[in-house]
């Protein structure tokens, strides 16, 4: 079985022609995504038909669970679908468990250097995210009864800790905590796990951790459901860079979110529909013999 290894700042997938190939895709992607015994990755991204967009997308993350959406692997999908001739526009739509996606490709002598994706409008109702809500604590937004605004610094108790986490789902769940402090000194291997399966969280989430630079660029590191940390997460960039335009932390509705991994840059319109942008390479070509 052929494949391609991309990685957009950092956050690497898989890619497969799933149009002709009958896998069991959660066990698959637990070799494939495989570190040591495999060929690493955050996930494989596998390309289907679709009936209502131009392609469909399936995401499955290392440990075999299935992503309704992924921002950073929507963009390697767009370079690899344009290159190969999967679509002959430069803009053109996929299909996600999360809806139908919309992706602009930029070239560079012929060959996709960039890529902006939309990443639809985010989602605060609890039931949305979604997360089970403590009557007893309090919130941001309480009294918001039809989820229109953020539930902001919710304090979650953790085993050594109580982190004020802000939540949105950009498509899956996340949780960002803004730090004064560096990103790079939170104990994010240790905490990560923790709130990734905290019992707020009835589908698990994506956690990120922030910190606002100046008034147009925030550093962040992430936790991945299913995946772990990785070096980037596009959909953690446009959790990270809505909740700080709704924290009155940013300037403006245009934010650089910078990742171990590279910068990403996220635009909100005023209908609040979410744009991603950043730089996608081809990696490697191969063969899976198994």
């Amino acid at each position: 079985m052929n494949f391609v290894k991309l990685q957009a700042t950092g956050n690497d997938f898989i890619v497969i022609d799933g149009r002709q190939c009958r896998r069991n895709w959660p066990d698959l992607a637990r070799q494939m995504c495989h570190r040591r015994f495999g060929i690493g990755a955050d996930g494989l991204i596998l390309i289907l038909p679709s009936k209502v967009a131009e392609l469909k997308m399936r995401m499955f993350n290392p440990d075999g669970s299935e992503a309704h959406i992924c921002g950073n692997g929507l963009r390697c999908l767009a370079k690899y679908a344009f290159e190969h001739r999967f679509v002959k526009d430069r803009t053109f739509r996929v299909e996600t468990l999360a809806g139908i996606r919309a992706l602009h490709v930029t070239l560079l002598r012929d060959k996709v250097r960039k890529v902006r994706v939309s990443m639809g409008t985010p989602a605060f109702a609890p039931e949305d995210i979604p997360i089970a809500l403590d009557p007893q604590k309090p919130s941001s937004n309480e009294g918001d009864k039809i989820g229109t605004t953020p539930i902001l610094d919710y304090p979650l108790k953790l085993q050594n800790m109580v982190l004020p986490v802000s939540m949105v789902s950009m498509g899956n769940p996340h949780a960002v905590v803004f730090l004064d402090q560096p990103v790079d000194s939170f104990p994010l291997s240790d905490v990560g796990p923790e709130v990734e399966n905290h019992p707020l969280f009835p589908k698990r989430t994506n956690f990120e951790i922030a910190r606002v630079l100046d008034k147009t660029t925030i550093e962040t590191r992430v936790w991945e459901r299913g995946a772990g940390e990785t070096l980037s997460c596009g959909s953690g960039a446009c959790a990270v860079a809505v909740l700080a335009i709704h924290k009155g932390l940013v300037d403006g509705n245009k934010v650089d979110i910078i990742f171990p991994g590279g910068r990403l840059s996220v635009r909100q319109n005023v209908k609040s529909e979410v744009f991603l942008e950043g730089p996608v390479e081809e990696v490697f070509t191969g063969k899976w013999l198994r």
